[in-house]
């Protein structure tokens, strides 16, 4: 089947932050539905992106509708410097009206095994089915300089067609475990967008978009909406072939 990604360039990560911002309160804004389900990355880029949201949509961005998830979390509590939710909460939630019912965190203070099973539990009882998995409004997705998405990383390949929802990943360096959607989760969303900066990304990013042999064997690849569509937002940084006054650029990429 063909498929077709879409991939836009900015100049700096504050800029990707400021068009996605855009483009995220453009997409609530006009959904039919009552609900908006949204899965979040952590990451530098998503922070400065909570930082756009909260100063400029705070009293405009419809948040009651808005519920919020999270791709991936670290073990640990929320009070830890290394929660993707503490990063959310100190640059977003602590600064707009948000019903706390709309705010799904992992706990990562919990038992891996059990939290992975209770998350995907409370995902498939939240959101809309479709083909027997849950249907993301949109998942938020940055990219590490080994290729790996969400806490899929390249020595795990196999929560890419897990048969779970939710998987206790394993970071290889430091041991740290995670619980990360599966890549069958994340393709059967809706939307994709990547949000990816910096110039340890560029060669990653080049292999993947030009469909090179060797990317391959990194999770970021691998990620193709079945029924939606994926978008890259990137920096010219992360982009390699980004030149003169060049801003943005649509490609399209038969897969």
């Amino acid at each position: 089947m063909m498929k077709k990604t879409e991939v836009k360039i900015y100049p700096d990560p504050e800029s990707v932050a400021k068009v996605f911002a855009a483009d995220f309160f453009r997409m609530v804004s006009q959904s039919q539905s009552e609900q908006f389900h949204v899965a979040l990355s952590g990451g530098s880029t998503p922070k400065i992106l909570f930082q756009v949201l909260a100063k400029d949509y705070k009293n405009t961005m419809p948040w009651n509708k808005i519920h919020f998830w999270w791709g991936d979390e670290r073990c640990v509590s929320p009070e830890n410097e290394q929660s993707n939710f503490k990063t959310t909460h100190q640059f977003l939630f602590n600064q707009i009206n948000i019903p706390t019912e709309n705010i799904h965190r992992i706990l990562g203070e919990n038992n891996p095994e059990l939290e992975a099973i209770d998350y995907g539990n409370k995902i498939a009882q939240s959101l809309e089915l479709k083909n027997g998995w849950p249907v993301f409004d949109l998942i938020i997705l940055g990219m590490g300089a080994d290729g790996h998405t969400a806490s899929i990383f390249p020595n795990q390949m196999e929560l890419l067609v897990s048969a779970k929802i939710c998987e206790v990943a394993t970071h290889p360096e430091s041991g740290q475990q995670r619980i990360s959607l599966t890549g069958k989760v994340i393709n059967n969303a809706d939307l994709v967008c990547f949000l990816v900066t910096g110039p340890d990304k560029r060669f990653k990013v080049s292999e993947i978009l030009t469909g090179k042999p060797e990317a391959e064997q990194y999770p970021a690849f691998h990620i193709k909406p079945a029924n939606g569509k994926l978008i890259w937002y990137l920096d010219e940084a992360a982009y390699s072939e980004t030149s003169g006054d060049k801003r943005e650029c649509k490609l399209n990429s038969v897969w």
